[in-house]
C-alpha cells in the first residue's frame, strides 16, 4: 500500500512537471537584417533580459510571462524604418499569435558619429489650440535646424508630458511633430499616465499603445541613450512620486553590460533626480527621484548626462566630473499662456552637438538665435534688488562666468543669487493672461546682480559658458 501511494505521488509529480512544461511561455526569436543581410551584435530585449544577435543576426530570448514588447537597441550607423517621427524599434508581443519577431534596419545615410540631439519637454497639450501653438514653436525649431538638415544627423528626445491628462491629443501631436522629419524617442511623463488603475503597472497602457515601451535604449555614434520611466503612480487622485523600479534598474544593468565603461551615456526620463548637488537627506520630494542614488551608482564609470523635464524651468546640476543633469524648460512656456516659463526661461528646447565623445550643449529659445542666452534688467526693474542690474542666465552651470561692464570696462563677477525673474513676476501676476490662479513665479538659482558704480555709464552683462562661448548684452 505504501509503495502504491509512493508511485501515485511520483506520477502526480511527473504530471505536474509536464503540465508546468506545457504552460511555459515559448521563447522569443527572430533575426535583425539590413538590406537582407544579417546584422550581428545588435542588442535585443524583452524589457527584462538583453541578448546580442549572433553572426547570422539571430537572437533568442527565454520565454516568460507578461512580456509586452520585444525591442532592439538601435545600433550606431543604422536607422529603423520609422513612421514619421516614431522610431519602429519594437514589436508588441502576442505569444498566442507569434513567437518570432524580425527587425529590419536601414543604413544611416549620414555619419552619426557626429550628430545633433534635440531635446524637448512638457509640451503639455490639452486641446487643438495648444496643438496649433505647439506647431508654431515647431516652425521656429525647424528654422533654427535648417542649416543642419541633410548635413548632420539629427535625432530627438521628448522628456514627456506630451499631453495634459488628455491622451486624445496624441494623434494631433503626432501629426504636428511629423514636420520635423527626424526620429524622436519619447519618455512617458506623469501627465501621460493612464489614471484610475489599481496599481503602477496599469499606468503606462495608453502611452504604450501610441509610442511603445517606456524603458529602452538606442545608440548614436559613440553615445548610448537610455530612456526610462521614473513616474511611479500611487493613485490618490492621480498622485505620483519620482521613483525607479527595481525591474528598471535590473534591465539597465543588463543593457549597460554591452556598453564599454567610459562611454558617454545619456539617460532620458521625465522627473529630475535632484535640483541640488547633494541629495536632500531623508526627504521624499514628489518632483525629484526619491531613489536617485541607485541611478548614480549604476552610472559610475560612464560619462553620464541625465536629460529631464517636468519642472517647467531650466537647470543644470553638476554632481561630479562624470555626472550632470540637464533639466529642460517647457515647450509650452506657462501652459501656452505666455512664451516664458515661471523661472523666466523662454519656451524652447535643448540643443546638443555631439562629435565622437565630445558633447556640447545650449538652450535655444524659440524664435531666437543661439546667441540669446540671457535676459538683462536695468536698475529698478527688480523690487527685491532695487539698486541692482539683474541678469537671468538660464543655461548657467558652475563652469560659466558672469561679469558686468561699465563703458566697456570689466568691473568684476556678478553675484549669483536665488530670486525671481522680473518679467516672470509681471506675467504671472496678470491672471487674465495666465488664467489659472495657481500659476505664480518661482525662484531660480540662475539669477545674477550687481550694483553699478556709475549710474550714468553704459552697462553690459557678459556671460562666458563652459565651452568658451561669450554672450554679451547691453542693459537697457
Amino acid at each position: 500500500m505504501i509503495n502504491l501511494l509512493k508511485s501515485m505521488g511520483l506520477l502526480a509529480c511527473a504530471l505536474g512537471i509536464a503540465a508546468t512544461a506545457q504552460a511555459a511561455e515559448p521563447d522569443l526569436t527572430g533575426t535583425v537584417t539590413c538590406e537582407g543581410r544579417p546584422v550581428p551584435g545588435v542588442v535585443v530585449s524583452d524589457g527584462t533580459d538583453c541578448v546580442a544577435t549572433d553572426s547570422q543576426g539571430n537572437y533568442r530570448l527565454e520565454g516568460k510571462r507578461d512580456v509586452k514588447f520585444v525591442f532592439i537597441s538601435t545600433p550606431s550607423g543604422y536607422r529603423t524604418f520609422d513612421d514619421g517621427t516614431l522610431p519602429r524599434f519594437y514589436h508588441k508581443v502576442d505569444s498566442k499569435q507569434a513567437t518570432r519577431y524580425d527587425f529590419k534596419l536601414r543604413k544611416n545615410p549620414l555619419d552619426n558619429g557626429k550628430h545633433i540631439l534635440v531635446v524637448q519637454a512638457d509640451a503639455q497639450m490639452s486641446n487643438q489650440a495648444n496643438v496649433d501653438a505647439y506647431s508654431k514653436v515647431l516652425a521656429k525649431m525647424q528654422a533654427f535646424l535648417k542649416p543642419y538638415v541633410g548635413r548632420t544627423d539629427i535625432v530627438g528626445v521628448d522628456c514627456g508630458d506630451i499631453g495634459w491628462d488628455i491622451p486624445q491629443v496624441y494623434p494631433a501631436y503626432i501629426k504636428a511633430v511629423n514636420v520635423l522629419g527626424f526620429p524622436i524617442y519619447r519618455a512617458i511623463g506623469n501627465h501621460d499616465m493612464t489614471y484610475g488603475g489599481r496599481s503602477f503597472e496599469t499606468s503606462t497602457a495608453t502611452f504604450e499603445s501610441y509610442f511603445g515601451p517606456t524603458v529602452y535604449s538606442f545608440n548614436q555614434g559613440k553615445v548610448h541613450y537610455i530612456v526610462i520611466n521614473n513616474n511611479f503612480y500611487v493613485d490618490r487622485n492621480y498622485q505620483y512620486i519620482g521613483y525607479i523600479t527595481e525591474q528598471t534598474f535590473r534591465w539597465m544593468e543588463r543593457d549597460l553590460a554591452f556598453v564599454p565603461k567610459g562611454s558617454p551615456v545619456m539617460v532620458v526620463m521625465h522627473i529630475p533626480t535632484s535640483s541640488t548637488k547633494q541629495l536632500v537627506y531623508n526627504a521624499l520630494i514628489q518632483d525629484e527621484t526619491s531613489n536617485a542614488q541607485g541611478l548614480y551608482d549604476l552610472l559610475r564609470g560612464y560619462d553620464a548626462h541625465l536629460i529631464t523635464g517636468h519642472t517647467h524651468f531650466n537647470l543644470n546640476v553638476c554632481f561630479n566630473d562624470s555626472l550632470m543633469e540637464h533639466n529642460t524648460a517647457a515647450m509650452c512656456g506657462i501652459w501656452w499662456k505666455a512664451p516664458i516659463c515661471m523661472d523666466g526661461t523662454p519656451q524652447g528646447f535643448g540643443f546638443y552637438e555631439i562629435d565622437g565623445t565630445n558633447i556640447k550643449w545650449k538652450y535655444i529659445s524659440a524664435g531666437y538665435p543661439a546667441s540669446y542666452q540671457m535676459r538683462t534688467y536695468a536698475v529698478g526693474s527688480d523690487p527685491d534688488n532695487p539698486k541692482c542690474v539683474v541678469a537671468n542666465v538660464w543655461n548657467y552651470d558652475e563652469k560659466w562666468c558672469v561679469e558686468w561692464l561699465e563703458n566697456g570696462k570689466v568691473m568684476g563677477k556678478m553675484e549669483q543669487y536665488t530670486g525671481f525673474d522680473p518679467q516672470a513676476r509681471v506675467v504671472c501676476a496678470d491672471k487674465k493672461q495666465v488664467e489659472f490662479d495657481w500659476i505664480s513665479p518661482i525662484t531660480t538659482t540662475h539669477m545674477f546682480r550687481a550694483v553699478p558704480r556709475n549710474a550714468n555709464a553704459r552697462i553690459d552683462v557678459r556671460a562666458t559658458d563652459r565651452f568658451g562661448n561669450v554672450y554679451q548684452q547691453e542693459v537697457k
